[in-house]
């Protein structure tokens, strides 16, 4: 069940949901809108050239309240806002419409999972031949709240919790899991 406006107001005045910073103009009629935040993540140049699921990938970081990204860039991005699920919760993140015609892809694993707690990193493509200029507090998605039928027996506390910033792919980790 998706949520509506009203039980989204009425879970985030009673605590159950958390999403700071937060206005009321941002409570759309099933969603909650995200802005961009001022985190910026690229990955670096590997001296191979090749990236593995092995070894950590190196990011370089760059906060600004603005970015410019160039055709065919890819670029991680984070949330303005910082938010919690109960274990009763999950959410997807969604595109704008309006950005998805100016060539921008707004990209996530595209799910939330119940107990979620922190920023969200958004993977940022450019499909324009032009240059597409980003600015910290632009709505750049929306949060779209579903009901689970029950409370989740293991709410997330996996390796993006608690994140904050763009956050780059910990895939590695997985990697010497799966080795043992």
């Amino acid at each position: 069940m998706i949520l509506s406006d009203r039980t989204i107001l009425q879970m985030i005045q009673d605590g159950t949901l958390k999403i700071t910073p937060l206005e009321q103009e941002q409570i759309q009629p099933a969603s909650v809108d995200i802005r961009l935040g001022n985190t910026f993540g690229i990955v670096e140049d590997s001296p191979q050239g090749i990236i593995t699921m092995e070894n950590k990938i190196p990011y370089k970081t760059i906060e600004s309240d603005s970015y410019v990204l160039l055709p065919n860039q890819f670029v991680l991005a984070t949330t303005m806002e910082y938010i919690s699920l109960p274990d009763t919760l999950t959410a997807f993140v969604e595109g704008r419409s309006s950005l998805g015609r100016m060539g921008l892809f707004i990209q996530n694993a595209g799910w939330v999972d119940p107990g979620f707690e922190g920023e969200i990193t958004l993977e940022l493509y450019n499909a324009n031949r032009c240059a597409i200029e980003l600015k910290c507090g632009r709505r750049v998605g929306q949060l779209v709240f579903a009901k689970m039928d029950a409370p989740a027996l293991h709410p997330y506390n996996g390796k993006y919790q608690g994140q904050k910033g763009a956050t780059g792919s910990k895939v590695f980790l997985d990697a010497d899991r799966e080795r043992k």
